[in-house]
């Protein structure tokens, strides 16, 4: 099979709008980049975990977990990155304890601007860049489900912030790794996930904006729960004349076809304003959105790519 060019990345950043189905395509990438035979880790860094639960597993918790072959997952949370940052950077259990679990220092790192963001990316740049087995790196492809638009913009800029004030230590040298990664198109790319609908179709136009602005490699813009027009306005007419047996099928049909209309328009609308391809990602009516649904999704994002 042809490797569509995103899948060929170390780290793909997934972030839009909250509630547009981040999680969903970051979980359906990753199972079509294993299906592939890449070995890939989904991080999560939002407080609440949903990866594993799509594919009826536990949560991965902050340990790493195989959900499929070839797919694991892990929440990445900030006291934990912060320990093993850490244990890293000073070496010994005992000097760590001293240093950072003490409650002066708890107040202190609690308190200290961004640390949370530096932490949890640094742990998602250690898994892309410097995770390695055997003498080579452990992961084909890393994907962040990253925190939604304006944390997301946060998260991802930490770098940058940090090394306006510090530019000299091994908190900055790796800061500078972090930066370096994000900014490299043949590595990274930055996908943006919204809806067909207003507020998200108008954040993220204001969130393409401010990524360009920054630097960071476009990768696609996902329009999740897309509605392809299904009946052509001489068909609606006969549903919609048939009477009270076709009343339900009538609007059922109207509604859908109102939905494609949304659709064509905001599509429009982001084709116009945003400058990177979208993806439309189909609407799929699934009672339980679990392991089939993401098998769909993932299907229809490697059509699209």
């Amino acid at each position: 099979m042809t490797e569509p060019a995103l899948l060929s990345k170390r780290l793909v950043v997934v972030t839009g709008k909250g509630g547009t189905g981040k999680s969903t395509v970051s979980a359906a990438l990753g199972l079509a980049a294993a299906r592939r035979g890449k070995k890939v880790l989904v991080c999560e860094v939002v407080a609440r975990e949903r990866v594993a639960d799509f594919f009826g597993k536990p949560p991965s918790g902050t340990k790493i977990r195989e959900l499929l072959p070839n797919l694991y997952s892990v929440h990445v949370r900030p006291r934990e990155a912060m320990r093993e940052y850490a244990l890293m950077t000073i070496k010994y259990e005992t000097i760590y304890k001293i240093a950072f679990e003490n409650p002066a220092a708890r107040y202190f790192l609690a308190a200290a601007p961004s640390l949370s963001e530096i932490v949890m990316l640094g742990k998602v740049w250690w898994h892309a860049a410097h995770d390695s087995e055997r003498g080579r790196l452990r992961w084909d492809l890393v994907i962040l489900d990253a925190p939604a638009t304006g944390h997301g913009l946060t998260f991802l800029t930490v770098p940058e912030v940090f090394l306006r004030l510090v530019n000299e230590g091994p908190l900055a040298r790796d800061m500078h790794g972090m930066q370096s990664l994000l900014a490299d198109p043949a590595q990274c790319s930055v996908c943006v996930v919204t809806l067909p609908e207003e507020m998200p179709a108008n954040e993220a136009i204001e969130l393409d904006a401010a990524l360009r602005k920054h630097g960071f490699p476009p990768g696609p813009l996902f329009l999740n729960a897309w509605f392809a027009s299904r009946f052509s306005p001489q068909e609606l007419a006969q549903v919609t004349r048939g009477g009270p047996m076709l009343m339900a099928a009538g609007e059922a049909a109207d509604n859908h076809e109102s939905r494609a209309a949304l659709s064509a328009h905001y599509g429009g609308v982001l084709r116009e304003a945003v400058q990177r391809p979208i993806l439309p990602v189909p609407f799929f009516f699934e009672r339980q959105f679990g392991a089939q649904a993401i098998d769909k999704v993932a299907r229809a994002i490697e059509s699209a790519l």
